[in-house]
């Protein structure tokens, strides 16, 4: 098939690649270069620099409303388009250029987590499962028919990082499958059942703040959920203090300490192995970054700082 491919992020680049393999990729369109770093010197896409390294052209429109790039779009002559964390609304003249439509490949088990953050936030919610679903893209946010879904198994150990991964790998097969069934003609979409629909805001990095008035699953689900990227943080002696993993810990007598008013308050770290208290239960850091450090893990974080039982963190 003659396809045009559209994303920008990590996540993009195994879709990509796949794509490549198994079709004729036209043209890669992907988010302008952004500035990033101390120097602040714009990058170029993940997207951008895998596609340059196949030999695929790029093209890095700001908006596609306009009738010159809307032009350019119909003007590749594409059977098809695949979506994929691309950043940009596509306009409907987009939408019907391809002569079988756009096909999007959307990280969540439509229709839970609609919107832009569907991986972290299904880590948050304490999901048990998340999936890949690859859809016919029609004008509304993540509402269109679905052609093909499967899932990944979600637990107190999964991370946004460790799903991000599963997901592209999941994402770059089913949408081989599902092209090849649409050309065949073969695979019908299926509208979406219209229970269950929630919606994945944008992570807001004021969310990053650990709430250790929480119960402690709840906060280590926010730890997972938000690692590694924008990393949920605490506040010791001053300096903000990411945490990228944790574990529970259930220990009866630190989830009785915890949940007992004038003993140990949430958000008191309980020994020289950094527990902290919840509102109930505690969480025990494993592995840790300070700002403008590399991470590292808990027993090498401890061995260069000083911890002292019954300090409160925030």
């Amino acid at each position: 098939m003659r396809l045009i491919f559209m994303g920008t992020p990590d996540f993009s680049v195994p879709i990509l690649e796949a794509l490549h393999a198994h079709h004729f990729v036209a043209a890669v369109y992907t988010q302008p270069p952004r500035s990033a770093g101390r120097g602040q010197k714009a990058r170029p896409s993940a997207v951008a620099v895998k596609a340059t390294s196949l030999g695929l052209p790029v093209f890095s429109p700001k908006s596609l409303k306009r009738d010159d790039v809307q032009r350019q779009f119909r003007d590749h002559a594409a059977d098809s388009a695949v979506v994929a964390a691309y950043g940009l609304i596509l306009p409907q003249a987009v939408l019907d250029a391809p002569r079988l439509g756009c096909l999007n490949v959307h990280a969540s088990l439509l229709p839970r987590w609609r919107g832009a953050a569907p991986i972290q936030r299904a880590v948050m919610a304490g999901d048990t499962e998340s999936g890949i679903t690859i859809m016919q893209m029609d004008a509304g946010l993540d509402t269109g028919a679905m052609l093909l879904k499967n899932a990944v198994p979600v637990d107190h150990r999964t991370t946004a990082g460790s799903l991000h991964d599963a997901l592209a790998g999941l994402g770059a097969k089913l949408i081989v499958e599902a092209l090849s069934g649409v050309e065949a003609g073969h695979l019908l979409a299926a509208p979406q059942p219209e229970e269950g629909v929630t919606y994945a805001d944008k992570i807001d990095k004021a969310e990053a703040l650990i709430d250790f008035n929480r119960p402690a699953h709840e906060v280590l689900r926010h730890i997972n959920g938000l690692s590694p990227f924008p990393g949920a943080h605490l506040e010791l002696d001053g300096k903000r203090l990411k945490l990228l993993s944790a574990e529970l810990i259930i220990d009866e007598d630190a989830s009785r300490a915890a949940s007992s008013p004038g003993t140990i308050l949430p958000g008191t770290i309980m020994d020289g192995q950094f527990t902290i208290a919840c509102a109930k239960g505690a969480i025990r850091p494993l592995r840790l970054q300070r700002a403008g450090k590399s991470s590292t893990d808990a027993p090498a974080f401890l061995r260069g700082f000083e911890l002292r039982p019954g300090t409160r963190v925030g």
